[in-house]
């Protein structure tokens, strides 16, 4: 049998695996490379490169680079900026899609999705509107901002880097933005005045997954909250939290009133999900009282760099039992402060008098060292850490995140270099640590990627390409060229609902070169066809953002083929119109 036989039955064969994920993508790719080992259509020289290729090293930095904007805060002071600039609640809805937009040209669309659920959740409360109504147009905009630059989703970023291997130069920076700006645009447009006919109604499921816990949160210095009535403050509109109590100069106000007016040094027993806990401490100025006090005992022990945020439960037998946190002198036996208390009845008062009881969930940060010494009579439920945001790191954060994009998109260096040496900047600078960086890299996507390389080096050299590609020009030449782009953009919107965006466009990345080169096209304007269509995946929630928004907004499958086939359409009809002015289908 002949190899460009062997390997067009093996590219059957990791379509069918694609298709029904009888196997996870990452294992059917790493089979796939295998099994051309094995018979002898890689050596293994070629079949590793991919492991070592730039377009590798540049995804996993920038996965890593998206991490340290988020630990630092930045994507959402973007977002608090937002709610506090623009009052009404229909034009903040629209405003906030189009921020998620623009910031998913330049970070993942999966995160910036996760970092806005919640507030756009909240903004949705606050004007009247079922999440129902919103979490789908916002899992929507983070993917259409994904087509406007090269690093927008890892997609781009992989058709980019395969194209060398065809003999044709990657994708510019800004280049996919000719086509993918005017798609963001009427994609957006789409959103805002279309799709809310389209959309269902029925209650959000997000705060069902909320555990609700009381905190001490002290005003400290230079907080906005100083002088502000509680109302003013939106502490439970804008922030998910309710005051239930506020100690100030030894005296203790119970349920303190819309009008009550927050001063300096108000400690303020607050009621929230873990994460408006955090996030009120990063973006309001206030301060854990058990914190602030372990720092002062243990300065050695209390750096925020190394200190990790946990959930423990209480057990039966703990010495805690029955005893305030004060009592029991939790700093000083365990060395870990507690944040916030969590128990199924709700609580009064400040967290340092509840008598502690079996069940009860404890917030607890400190040394990794002390969370593990906790013996018996506590369990961890999980960790924690990587809610936590430092937005006395964020200008940081942002200026190495700019200076590696501006120095890609200028060409003042390569865009792998600059993402890395940013990296190494990040971790040397500890604005995240080595094991969540490695946590933040999508090593499937990265296997995927570095196998279906070496896959379509194969694929070239023994002459498949050829084979397939002639069959399929005989077949569209007929269609002319306009034929030809719609039918690829077909295929592979077709492709990426059972298969993932990244697979989908390396499957069909040589066909669409090979089908052009032999009919006498431009091979360009089919690769920018190909790229648009495999990020734009909106018809099934099969896509990572939409199945984030998928159980909060209590969608079914339906409810995305409604509304995702009609982006689908606009999406297809402005890349049909835009690509061929842009990239002539005649090289001149």
């Amino acid at each position: 049998m002949s190899p460009a036989l062997l390997l067009l039955i093996l590219f059957v064969a990791a379509l069918v695996l694609f298709a029904t994920e009888w196997l996870p993508v990452d294992v059917t790719a790493l089979c796939l490379l295998g099994a051309l080992l094995l018979l002898g259509l890689l050596t293994p020289a070629e079949a590793f490169a991919g492991f070592g290729s730039d377009t590798v090293l540049t995804l996993a930095s920038l996965f890593i680079l998206t991490q340290v904007l988020l630990r630092a805060g930045v994507i959402e002071w973007i977002g608090a900026a937002l709610t506090r600039r623009v009052r009404s609640a229909p034009r903040l809805l629209r405003a906030m899609l189009g921020t998620v937009a623009g910031i998913s040209a330049f970070t993942s669309n999966t995160a910036t999705t996760a970092v806005f659920l919640p507030v756009v959740s909240g903004v949705s409360r606050r004007a009247g509107l079922p999440a129902s109504r919103v979490l789908m147009p916002l899992a929507f905009s983070s993917i259409l901002g994904g087509t406007v630059t090269v690093i927008g989703t890892s997609t781009n970023l992989v058709v980019s880097g395969a194209l060398p291997a065809s003999g044709l130069r990657p994708l510019g920076f800004f280049e996919l933005a000719w086509v993918g700006v005017p798609v963001a645009v009427a994609g957006l447009l789409y959103l805002f005045f279309v799709a809310p006919r389209l959309l269902p109604v029925r209650d959000a499921a997000i705060e069902d997954t909320l555990r609700p816990y009381l905190a001490d949160l002290t005003v400290a210095p230079g907080s906005p909250l100083i002088g502000q009535t509680l109302r003013a403050s939106n502490l439970g509109r804008d922030h998910g939290l309710t005051v239930v109590s506020v100690g100030r100069a030894g005296q203790m106000i119970y349920a303190p009133g819309a009008d009550f007016r927050l001063e300096e040094g108000d400690r303020l027993a607050a009621e929230g999900p873990s994460e408006r806990i955090l996030a009120g401490r990063t973006h309001l100025g206030m301060v854990s009282r058990s914190e602030q006090k372990l720092q002062e005992e243990r300065p050695d022990e209390a750096r925020p760099g190394d200190a990790r945020l946990f959930e423990v439960v209480v057990l039966p037998g703990s010495p805690l039992l029955g005893r305030t946190l004060r009592e029991s002198r939790f700093r000083e036996r365990y060395g870990c402060s507690v944040l916030a208390l969590h128990r199924r009845a709700r609580t009064e008062g400040h967290l340092g008098r509840v008598r502690v009881q079996v069940g009860d969930v404890l917030l607890l940060q400190g040394p990794a060292e002390r969370v593990a010494a906790l013996g018996e009579s506590l369990a961890v439920l999980g960790d924690l850490t990587e809610q936590q945001r430092d937005l006395r790191r964020a200008p940081v954060a942002l200026l190495l995140f700019l200076g590696a994009v501006v120095a890609g998109a200028a060409g003042l260096l390569p865009l792998g270099v600059a993402v890395v040496v940013a990296v190494a900047l990040a971790l040397a600078l500890r604005l995240i640590s080595p094991e969540e960086a490695y946590r933040s890299v999508e090593w499937p996507v990265i296997v995927l990627v570095a196998c279906m390389l070496a896959f379509g080096g194969a694929f070239e050299d023994t002459g498949a390409a050829k084979l397939l590609t002639g069959a399929l020009s005989g077949v569209l030449a007929p269609l002319g060229p306009y034929g030809l782009l719609g039918g690829l953009f077909a295929v592979t919107v077709a492709l990426t609902q059972p298969m993932s965006n990244q697979a989908a466009a390396l499957v069909m990345l040589p066909l669409a070169i090979g089908t052009a080169q032999a009919l006498g096209y431009d091979p360009r304007p089919f690769v920018v066809g190909i790229t648009i269509a495999a990020s734009n995946s909106f018809i099934t929630p099969l896509e990572p953002s939409c199945m984030l928004v998928y159980g909060p907004g209590r969608y079914t499958f339906l409810d995305f083929v409604r509304v995702g086939l009609g982006l689908t359409l606009l999406t297809f009809v402005v890349s049909m119109l835009v690509i061929p002015l842009v990239w002539p289908f005649q090289a001149p």
